[in-house]
Parts: C-alpha cells; structure tokens; sequence
C-alpha cells in the first residue's frame, strides 16, 4: 500500500493507505476528524469541503494520495476549543443552521469566498454556495451569517 503524507490542521500525518482511499475517508476514519462530513458521494452536497493548500475542495471527489504534501485543513482547526471562529460563531448567532450536518462544509467553503472577497454581496454568496446543499434553511439565514462573519472578520 502507498504512503501518504500530508498537514493537516497544522500537524503533520503519514498513512499507509489503499490507492483507492478518498481524501474524505482518510480525514474521517484514519484521522477521526468527524467534521467533514460524507453526504452523497458525487460532489454534489458540499457537505465534505476541506481546504486544500488554502482553497476549498471536495474531499469526497479526491484520493488522498492527490493530496500527498499538501496542507489541509478542515472544521476542527477553526475553534480554539473555547471561542468558536467569527463565521461559526455568526452562524450560531443568525440561526444559519439547523441540523448542522451540511455546516461544515458551508463554513470551509465560504472561508474561501471571503479570503478572496471579504465583502461579499448575497448574489455573490448565493452563487458561491451553489455547490452546498443544505435542506433545513432556505439559505436565507445562511447568507446572512456568511455576511455578519464576513464583516466580523473585518470584510
């Protein structure tokens, strides 16, 4: 079996794993990093983006082996196990969850977008999110917790 190695939240990680190992399911089962989460296999929820060298991806569509070297960074790392991120901490407070299973992957997905534009409008947001599927919210409160976060983080 291949070796693979990789940062991930900072730590560095090495595994013996089979060729065929999705990034997902090394985060999961080998790191037990439960946040990322699997919701339909086919890339098409988003409830299991990581960030990958600082972009987000969707670890259900990438072997790990492709993420050999790279810096990873899921959920976890975003907590400092007291005070939660700005972004987490604007989803608690403009109700932008309800059974939270997609939030994850909403969360790291729009890190992304306000790394890029700190300032995003709704229609910018809305079209970024298109790949996170969440069936509880209706989204509107999710924008507006991506908007307070992002203004939290100082966009």
């Amino acid at each position: 079996m291949p070796t693979v190695s990789m940062t991930v939240n900072g730590k560095q990680v090495s595994a013996d794993v089979e060729a065929r190992t999705l990034l997902v399911e090394f985060i999961r089962e080998h790191l037990e990093l439960t946040g990322t989460h699997v919701g339909c296999d086919t890339s098409q929820c988003g409830a299991c983006v990581v960030h990958l060298d600082g972009r987000s991806v969707k670890s259900c569509t990438m072997l790990a082996l492709e993420a050999d070297g790279a810096e990873v960074t899921t959920i976890e790392s975003l907590s400092n196990g007291v005070e939660l991120h700005p972004m987490q901490a604007a989803f608690k407070e403009h109700h932008g969850l309800q059974c939270g299973f997609c939030t994850p992957g909403v969360v790291m997905s729009v890190l992304d977008l306000v790394s890029r534009n700190p300032d995003p409008s709704e229609a910018e947001v809305r079209d970024w999110l298109e790949g996170n599927l969440c069936r509880c919210t209706g989204y509107h409160n999710i924008i507006k917790s991506v908007q307070a976060g992002a203004a939290a983080m100082g966009g």
